[in-house]
């Protein structure tokens, strides 16, 4: 420990120089807004337009400070080494049939990019499929999408170049190996749903030239492509021009019989969907509705019995339930019971072997409980652990199915599980380069500001002192229904092993307990959320698992706008702030790509009683004359998610603001996106934060 605390020291001694930074200086010009008989300036709204000279010169000049800094941080490259040796193990997915084929990702170690694989049979010889790493010459091109019809004869596959959220799909041959020349562009939130020998997606109509990674996004269209054919030809199935902020996606049941059509209307804060069906196997027919227009409320479609559906909502149950739903009469009166809600949320409902998976949260982590067609409980899966669970997935006349399970200390490990004896037994399982059992995973509860029990866990190696001075990362997103779950990452045991603490906390606005949960940090309740963070540094600290000087706000998208409000708030609380790929300017988030999706949980400043809230908390509206903790700013140019411009004014407002001495800094990839394009992104992006931080802490 006297070593640990000495080397944090010699550290932070020998950077004592290099947080006097000077940034490059950032033009400001004299732009007002007005909301709601409010004026709120914005001098950096030149900066949103990330094709003009003077951003690029901008973006090149911060990164010349940044890098320049980055690059003598002491630990820098110890922490890139030893995250390469951690992360440089085999990686499998579990396997899915079509066939006599089982196809699986794998990564051999350090690969940018997994290679796809398929066999006949369990036992035979893999043969490469498609290797993505071949496909670019920085190995950026990703594989979004490999979807197989049903005899398996095509595979759609979809990429996606230099982390941009556009997909290009193409048709391959499995039979010949061969790619044919359809070529389908601009696709964006699809599915691949097959029908016969051509299939359902979703896109847009072609961006302006120079404007692809910025422009709104509207008039989200489903198209039918048939194999062998242009695009040109392909045939329009859907689109509704005077909702130009809704989303449709189709998908089809596994006999082909039914396509579901959902749609969703987020831009108008609507968090649910509705759901309209066809039957493929009659010609003519056209899309009637089970539900007919988007609301609060989810519907999705399960599997299907002939002409009855098994229909998963949260209609009358936040928890979720399963209910059946006859195509003849799909009207809501007529809906009947399937499987009730639990105190428990459903996290998701799976089918195999003809049997129902339904794998729920219980404080965080997974419980599968197994249901026939019929609603009638069958027993649960034994899992190896309190973790998290995912799979159960196949065909009704499979035997077995796969799953896998992980934790934070627990690799992913792929199971095989005979579905007539209810048993399961390790498949894969990987080989480390460390001991998991050198680590201890605690979950515990604290109160947040308003008396709400909020669960956390504490990763660190088994022996911690609490003293107040172990280096943590405090990480956490609350938000959009989504659950932070026990997730394993190679990379983090650089962290723990040197002797820091990983905490995640479970936030309200995720779904750890359900929609009650989310709605409980949705629009005007969002404060709830940054409340919940602090409280959860609080707790750190008054336990003293660490102290402020010690301590690091972690986030990323959701999370880093979750960042940036807490070091608003109260910056004294933490030492480090890492704000990841934020949602910054609360305002103006709407204005860009598929932004407008996100009012559902944020509201609108378009909205005058949202604006009030929104404005309240917005990251780059509350940055104020005072000193923050030393700040790690990241963000990508291809990131058509959430716009690097968010970024890029955030970090020059805070550069101009702070009177502290601790840097702020933005680092800025390229050929990347909202996540690290490939592995050797991801690694330099996680050895710089990792640096960044325990350079930064102790003082």
């Amino acid at each position: 420990m006297k070593t640990r605390i000495l080397s944090l020291l010699l550290v932070g001694a020998s950077l004592h120089a290099m947080a006097q930074l000077s940034y490059p200086k950032t033009r400001k010009v004299d732009h007002v807004d007005q909301y709601h008989g409010v004026s709120v300036a914005d001098p950096y709204r030149w900066l949103e337009d990330d094709n003009s000279a003077d951003t690029k010169a901008w973006v090149k000049a911060q990164n010349e400070v940044s890098f320049g800094y980055l690059e003598k941080l002491p630990l820098r490259e110890t922490f890139k080494k030893r995250i390469e040796v951690l992360s440089n193990y085999e990686k499998l997915s579990a396997p899915t049939r079509r066939g006599e084929w089982f196809y699986f990702y794998k990564n051999s170690g350090l690969q940018n990019q997994s290679v796809l694989y398929r066999q006949k049979g369990l036992n035979g010889t893999p043969e490469e499929v498609l290797d993505p790493n071949k496909l670019s010459s920085d190995a950026t091109t990703r594989l979004t999408v490999f979807n197989l019809n049903k005899d398996g004869r095509y595979a759609c596959i979809g990429l996606s170049k230099g982390g941009s959220d556009w997909q290009t799909y193409t048709v391959r041959d499995m039979e010949t190996g061969k790619d044919l020349a359809d070529e389908i562009q601009w696709v964006k939130v699809s599915g691949v749903a097959w029908k016969g020998n051509g299939f359902y997606y979703s896109r847009y109509p072609a961006p302006a030239a120079g404007k692809e990674l910025s422009t709104k996004n509207e008039n989200h269209q489903v198209w039918f492509h048939t194999v062998g054919t242009s695009q040109a030809q392909d045939r329009l199935v859907y689109e509704d021009k005077r909702n130009g902020q809704r989303f449709h996606t189709v998908s089809t049941s596994d006999d082909e019989k039914f396509a579901y059509l959902t749609i969703s209307d987020r831009g108008k804060g609507l968090d649910g969907n509705a759901l309209w069906f066809i039957r493929t196997d009659v010609v003519g027919d056209v899309f009637r509705p089970i539900v007919a227009e988007p609301s609060q409320f989810h519907y999705s479609v399960v599997d299907n019995e002939g002409d009855r559906l098994i229909l998963q909502t949260n209609d009358g149950a936040p928890n979720q339930k399963l209910v059946e739903v006859n195509v003849a009469k799909p009207e809501k009166s007529n809906w009947k019971p399937l499987i009730p809600e639990r105190p428990e949320p459903l996290q998701y409902a799976t089918t195999a072997g003809n049997r129902l998976y339904l794998t729920y949260s219980k404080d965080v982590t997974s419980r599968t409980l197994i249901y026939n067609y019929n609603g009638v409980a069958l027993g649960s899966v034994r899992l190896p652990g309190l973790g998290n669970v995912s799979g159960f997935q196949g065909e009704k006349e499979d035997t077995f199915a796969f799953f896998t399970y992980s934790s934070f200390n627990f690799p992913p490990t792929v199971y095989k599980y005979e579905i007539a004896q209810n048993t399961s037994k390790v498949f894969q399982k990987p080989k480390l380069a460390f001991k998991p059992e050198d680590f201890q995973v605690l979950q515990k509860f604290y109160t947040s500001k308003d008396g709400t029990r909020v669960p956390m866990f504490i990763v660190s190696k088994k022996g911690m002192v609490l003293n107040g001075k172990n280096p943590t990362i405090l990480h956490g997103y609350g938000g959009f229904n989504i659950s932070s779950t026990p997730t394993f990452t190679a990379s983090l045991m650089a962290w723990l092993e040197k002797g820091g603490v990983y905490v995640l906390a479970n936030l309200r606005g995720g779904s750890e307990y359900g929609e009650k949960w989310h709605e409980a940090g949705m629009k005007l309740k969002k404060q709830n959320v940054f409340d919940d963070f602090i409280y959860a540094a609080k707790y750190l600290i008054r336990q003293k698992y660490t102290s402020a000087s010690y301590l690091a706000a972690s986030g990323r998208s959701n999370g880093g706008l979750l960042v940036g409000a807490a070091i608003n708030q109260h910056p004294e609380l933490f030492g480090v702030a890492l704000p990841g790929v934020g949602v910054m300017d609360m305002l103006r988030f709407q204005k860009f790509t598929i932004g407008w999706n996100w009012i559902a949980d944020y509201g609108s400043s378009d909205n005058a009683e949202e604006f009030k809230v929104l404005y309240s908390y917005s990251p780059l509206h509350n940055i104020q004359a005072k000193a923050y903790p030393a700040t790690l700013i990241t963000t990508a140019d291809h990131d058509d998610r959430v716009v690097p411009a968010h970024s890029f004014k955030y970090a020059a407002t805070l550069q101009e603001k702070n009177t502290g001495k601790k840097p702020a800094i933005i680092r800025i990839d390229t050929n990347s996106g909202h996540g690290s394009s490939n592995t050797a992104k991801l690694i330099e992006l996680t050895a710089d934060m990792y640096a960044f931080a325990w350079a930064n802490m102790g003082k």
